[in-house]
C-alpha cells in the first residue's frame, strides 16, 4: 500500500482549563471535518464568553494532515496559535479544532508565559477527549436489479462493507463505504457480477 489509510482524531468535544497570574485559559477541542465549521464555532464561543479577551485557535484537517491554520487573535505573534497547533502535532491528531478562550487577569505573562498557558490549556482539552483511530473510506452506490440482490449482499457481507442505506425494489440501490486499502479488491469483485453499476460518491 502506498499510503497510510488510517489517522487519529478525537471522538467528542472536550475542554480543559489552565490558570496563571489571574488569567484563565479555557481550551475547547472539537472534532472537525471542514473549514466551514470554524466560523459558527467561534461565533458561539464569543456569544457565550462576552467578557473574554482573546479567542485563539489552531486546526488540522484531512487524513494526510496537510491542511492546518493558526490564529493568535491579538496575542503577540506565535504565542497562541502555534503552541495550540504544536499540541495537535505532538499527539498526531487531525480533523481537530482547538479554540482557547482567554480571560485576562490584569498581569502580563510575557511571551514564555503565554506560550506555556496556551500549550497547557490545549493539553488539558486533549486529555479530556477520547482519541480514536479512523480509516479513510470511499462511499459508493451500487445500482442493480432485484435478481442480482443475493450476489450483491453476499459480496457486501464477505467484504465487510459498512452499509449506509439500501433500497430494494425492481431496481435496487445499495449505498456503502469501503476502506481505501480494500477498495480495488472490492471493486474487482463487483465487476464480476453482471449488471451492477457502481457510482463513486465521496471520500470520508
Amino acid at each position: 500500500m502506498l499510503f497510510d489509510d488510517s489517522y487519529k482524531t478525537i471522538e467528542n468535544t472536550s475542554e480543559g482549563i489552565f490558570r496563571d497570574k489571574g488569567s484563565k485559559f479555557i481550551a475547547y477541542a472539537y472534532p472537525m471535518r471542514s473549514e466551514a465549521e470554524l466560523k459558527p464555532i467561534i461565533a458561539k464561543l464569543r456569544a457565550e464568553n462576552v467578557k473574554a479577551n482573546h479567542f485563539c485557535y489552531a486546526y488540522r484537517l484531512t487524513p494526510d494532515r496537510s491542511v492546518y491554520r493558526t490564529n493568535d487573535d491579538g496575542e503577540p505573534s506565535g504565542t497562541a496559535g502555534r503552541p495550540i497547533l504544536n499540541c495537535l502535532l505532538s499527539e498526531d491528531i487531525t480533523n481537530v479544532l482547538i479554540v482557547v478562550v482567554r480571560y485576562f487577569g490584569g498581569t502580563l505573562l510575557g511571551v514564555p508565559g503565554l506560550i506555556n498557558a496556551y500549550k497547557n490549556a490545549s493539553i488539558e482539552a486533549i486529555k479530556a477527549s477520547k482519541i480514536i483511530n479512523k480509516t479513510v473510506n470511499d462511499v459508493y452506490e451500487a445500482h442493480f436489479e432485484y435478481l442480482q440482490m443475493n450476489d450483491v449482499m453476499k459480496l457486501s457481507k464477505e467484504g465487510n462493507l459498512h452499509i449506509l442505506a439500501q433500497q430494494f425494489d425492481t431496481n435496487c440501490i445499495l449505498k456503502f463505504e469501503v476502506r481505501k486499502a480494500q477498495l480495488n479488491q472490492v471493486l474487482s469483485k463487483f465487476d464480476k457480477i453482471e449488471g451492477v453499476k457502481l457510482k463513486y460518491l465521496s471520500t470520508i
